[in-house]
């Protein structure tokens, strides 16, 4: 006896297969994956906690072919989900069940190299690493150096505003980015910036970068390459508590001394890594604190003097230089490899991300250690001092009953506080739908609205990753009649995954 299937049900399948059959018309061949074995791959980013399995995954491999398929979609009212290397923290790829997937994974050359210009021109899905290595014969490299570098790519690193070890001195990915190629939801290509320094008119790239993949889906970058540093020495400092670390980098600062990067880690991470990576910390302290210095021999020579100096002031208990690169490159290997190497400890861990002004770090630390006894859940913490970027890394059991929530309770009271001390909920993860519900914490009604009008100019019908960001969605109407009454037009909110 056959069971016959209900009319909605047919009619939803019918509209896949419609679908599915127009991608495969414009990406031929294996562009286009709609079965749902192969599809799980996608089904999330690196906040592996939320899982959802796209409706198709669509693999394009020209502007053209991205053009066509936005335009599609946006005639038919179909979602799009941008997706680089997945490697995002705050579920900004995660997909949507009635939405495609729009993988930019084939898009993995490297167009231009022009050392007179100091640029290279790349598609989105080259991985960042590879910028560096591709330059590195002729003594130039990539700045923002995220730790999943080898793995994420340039596209996803503009999404987020990716920074990395040495953002401090050299700045995030939007310090780094002169300009690119971008397709609109409408498949309308754009051409913002160049190989010149600053372009003229209204800065459209400063609102690309870090736009989470909601304004338009980036075909080509043109990055900015830098000079290697003459010398380039870092320094392992070791404190008792990490409260005098979070003050020795405040000092540093203070002293107008800026590193080319300043990380902090704690005993957990500190363990972990060097179990991991045998970089040669120091296990005998309860907090690190590695810093870079670069440039001339000699200003590199005095700055260790002064940093070694500040650091003993701040009660350091032990200071050891790099005295070759290979030991430089080994100090940041272990904090390249934190995230990984507290995998090793915890059968789960969630990643936050929040930054706040340098001089509340010992405040800041102080906080977390009494809220990890509140919750009953470890916290490993590794971060880029120098920006005040925190990255706790709470440890937990997905296996046992209610601690995912804990952890997640634990991470929201932390970006609450981070707000609470004059910081901001993300520093280069992004929001997501992770910090999507927190931000009210941060911004009035009037604030986020203002935001949304931006989304509209380019996305009018909300169509291109819908979901992430704001813990309200409006149509793009409403907020025009909003402006002009002033009256409040309910929307309803979009459920967590």
């Amino acid at each position: 006896m056959s069971v016959k299937m209900p009319e909605a049900d047919r009619t939803v399948l019918d509209r896949r297969a419609k679908i599915v059959a127009a991608l495969r018309q414009i990406v031929p061949g294996e562009g286009v994956i709609a079965a749902e074995r192969e599809m799980r791959a996608f089904e999330s980013d690196g906040l592996t906690a939320y899982r959802q399995l796209p409706m198709v995954v669509v693999l394009p491999e020209t502007t053209a072919q991205v053009s066509q398929v936005l335009r599609y979609c946006h005639e038919e009212g179909i979602k799009v989900v941008p997706r680089g290397a997945g490697t995002s923290l705050s579920g900004g790829a995660l997909p949507l069940e009635d939405g495609v997937l729009l993988g930019m994974a084939k898009f993995n050359k490297i167009r231009e190299i022009d050392f007179d210009n100091r640029v290279a021109v790349v598609e989105p899905g080259v991985t960042n690493l590879a910028v560096s290595t591709a330059v590195a014969d002729a003594g130039f490299y990539y700045a923002p150096d995220p730790s999943s570098q080898i793995a994420c790519t340039i596209g996803g690193n503009i999404a987020e505003n990716s920074g990395g070890v040495h953002c401090l001195k050299y700045g995030m990915t939007t310090n780094n980015v002169l300009g690119c190629e971008i397709v609109l939801m409408t498949g309308e290509v754009l051409r913002i910036g160049g190989k010149e320094l600053d372009a003229g008119g209204y800065d459209l790239l400063g609102l690309i970068v870090g736009s989470e993949g909601m304004l338009g889906v980036v075909t080509e970058v043109t990055v900015r390459i830098l000079k290697r540093p003459e010398t380039a020495r870092a320094l392992l400092v070791g404190f008792p508590t990490s409260e005098d670390a979070g003050e020795c980098v405040s000092r540093i600062i203070g002293a107008g001394i800026i590193p080319g990067g300043m990380e902090l880690m704690d005993v957990l991470a500190i363990k972990a890594a060097e179990d991991f990576v045998h970089a040669g910390y120091p296990l005998d302290v309860e907090a690190l604190l590695i810093v870079e210095l670069d440039g001339p021999g000699a200003e590199v020579d005095d700055l260790i003097c002064r940093v070694e100096s500040i650091a003993r002031e701040c009660r350091a208990v032990s200071c050891r230089a790099s005295t070759s690169e290979e030991e430089r490159l080994l100090f940041w290997a272990g904090r390249k490899a934190a995230f990984p190497a507290v995998g090793r400890i915890s059968p789960d861990y969630y990643c936050m991300d929040g930054t706040i002004p340098r001089a509340k770090l010992p405040l800041v630390l102080k906080r977390m250690k009494e809220m990890s006894e509140k919750y009953a859940l470890r916290v490993a913490n590794v971060f880029h001092a120098g920006d005040g970027n925190l990255h706790p890394l709470i440890l937990y059991d997905a296996n046992k009953p209610g601690e995912l929530e804990r952890a997640e309770d634990f991470g929201a009271d932390i970006l609450k506080l981070c707000v609470e001390v004059g910081g901001v909920l993300t520093g280069e993860h992004g929001v997501g739908v992770e910090k999507r519900d927190l931000m009210p914490a941060m911004f009035s009604e009037t604030d986020l609205n203002q935001q949304q009008r931006v989304k509209c100019a380019f996305d009018a019908k909300g169509l291109l990753n819908p979901g992430k960001v704001f813990p309200t969605l409006h149509r793009c109407a409403e907020l025009g009649r909003m402006h002009i009454s002033g009256g409040k037009l309910p929307f309803p909110d979009i459920p967590r995954f």
